[in-house]
């Protein structure tokens, strides 16, 4: 049944609500309704509600054909598609994977704003700009824009500061789960609750809701082929490295921190904004169940949590006015990342691949003037 809602929803059958809590079946979709028409006139300096979220996303696949597919992951605790894009351009070389996820929390808004722009910079800018097309020679991007849709939609309509999933728990008495305390990593051990109605609440066990099964699932199949794994929340300017649930350190910290420095650099150069480098454990607080902790263990080198704009003047609540600054200066950081990556697995296989040529060059011409 959920894979041939799916399935509708893809085929533009059925809304983005998908089915309601009584399980009633959803309206036909009224296209007529969009307040805009085509990318040339979606705004992404505006926060945009899900259904205008999932119109982009096809409109972006369409329009891209050439380098972009948009794919079905998985359903919802309310059976709504999670939808992913893939930016992939055809290369002799083999790939590698660059996974970022946005708004996994609910309230997070500016989250899912950046994996719009980060899409949208990739796009207009791969055929022009070296630095791009010379990252997507080596690398596919996997962005899902909203991990949390069911919350997210809720945050819209019924509160705007909503945190969780809207799964239903304990006869219906609370609802929701922190899907970053869901994951299979030192699960409920620290800075989560068992308690259904809190903030941290862990789920029912680990990977219990649909939505990280969903993710895990994939990432899993994929994890032979993944660099990064960077998942997008706010607030707090900080980039954050593994762990939350122990304060021992990754066996690549400090190249995890080395990376995240030399990215907090280029985002300060951008707009003068300070962000933080660290463990979840020393500079923020103890978590377990996170996503970037459990993307780490499983074997993804590179794993970071972003904490956008700001540092509470706003908090969850961030004007729409801080949307193009802040996309601005984490593109910077994230492509700092990416370069610094490209350059440890790529950069000197290069090198040694034109020394060679050069050294077998040198020996030809030195044989040619014996002869």
């Amino acid at each position: 049944m959920k894979s041939l809602l799916g399935t509708l929803y893809l085929l533009g059958m059925l809304v983005p609500g998908g089915l309601g809590y009584d399980g009633s079946p959803a309206e036909v979709v009224d296209k007529t309704g969009s307040p805009w028409r085509s990318l040339e006139t979606y705004n992404y300096s505006k926060y945009h509600p899900i259904e205008e979220i999932y119109q982009w996303m096809s409109q972006i696949s369409e329009k891209y054909k050439d380098v972009v597919t948009q794919h079905f992951l998985g359903l919802t605790y309310e059976t709504r598609p999670m939808n992913y894009l893939k930016i992939s351009q055809p290369s002799d070389n083999p790939k590698k994977i660059i996974w970022m996820d946005c708004g996994i929390h609910a309230r997070e808004w500016i989250a899912p704003a950046f994996c719009q722009w980060f899409v949208k910079e990739i796009l207009q800018n791969y055929k022009d700009n070296s630095r791009i097309r010379r990252l997507l020679n080596y690398l596919d991007f996997y962005v899902l824009p909203v991990l949390n849709i069911d919350g997210y939609i809720y945050s819209w309509t019924t509160d705007r500061v909503w945190r969780k999933s809207r799964s239903s728990h304990n006869n219906g008495t609370c609802f929701g789960a922190d899907l970053n305390r869901n994951f299979n990593v030192s699960w409920c051990s620290v800075g989560a609750s068992t308690d259904c109605k809190d903030l941290t609440f862990c789920g029912t066990g680990p990977a219990s809701e649909p939505e990280t099964k969903a993710v895990s699932s994939f990432i899993e199949s994929k994890k032979e082929n993944i660099l990064c794994f960077f998942t997008m929340h706010s607030y707090g300017q900080l980039i954050l490295t593994p762990y939350g649930y122990t304060k021992n350190k990754s066996s690549n910290h400090e190249e995890l921190i080395q990376v995240a420095e030399k990215a907090a650099n280029a985002l300060k150069a951008k707009h003068a904004m300070t962000y933080r480098v660290g463990s979840s454990a020393d500079i923020l607080y103890a978590t377990s169940g996170s996503s970037r902790d459990w993307a780490r263990d499983i074997g993804i080198p590179f794993s970071y949590t972003f904490e956008l704009r700001d540092t509470g003047t706003h908090g969850f609540i961030l004007p729409e006015d801080q949307i193009q600054p802040t996309c601005e200066e984490t593109m910077e950081a994230v492509l700092s990342m990416l370069d610094d990556v490209y350059n440890k697995y790529w950069s000197s296989n290069c090198a040694g691949k034109v020394m060679s040529t050069t050294v077998v060059l040198s020996l030809l011409m030195l044989f040619i003037s014996l002869l």
